[in-house]
């Protein structure tokens, strides 16, 4: 997994798009659900709710750690990206993004 294929997964999900934040890249659905380069270039976040981070994270450590700190108990989710194949970069971003997509949205993720 690159930088690049990350990007291409998250802008690929309806009403996604790349702005910044603190220096780093960030993808949006009306709110943040992931960003890259945080907190170097070998990583991506999730925004996931705490019980998918837990669950995550149990069944792949090489991939998924919470972020340290107040963040990473609500879900901030680090993803190491050499580790990480695009199947696996694809579900944990889905479910990022369908923590603050609006429902129309994604009704019509779901539609297609």
């Amino acid at each position: 997994m690159t930088e690049g294929d990350f990007r291409r997964i998250a802008l690929s999900l309806p009403g996604s798009i790349e702005q910044s934040h603190f220096g780093t890249v960030d993808f949006r659905a009306g709110r943040i659900f992931a960003t890259l380069g945080y907190p170097d270039a070998a990583f991506g976040m999730v925004k996931l709710t705490p019980d998918h981070q837990a669950m995550l994270v149990a069944a792949e450590p090489a991939i998924f750690e919470p972020v340290k700190g107040g963040w990473g108990l609500k879900g901030a989710t680090l993803l190491r990206l050499e580790a990480c194949d695009l199947a696996t970069a694809t579900g944990a971003l889905t479910v990022a993004w369908r923590g603050v997509a609006a429902k129309g949205l994604q009704k019509a993720f779901d539609a297609r």
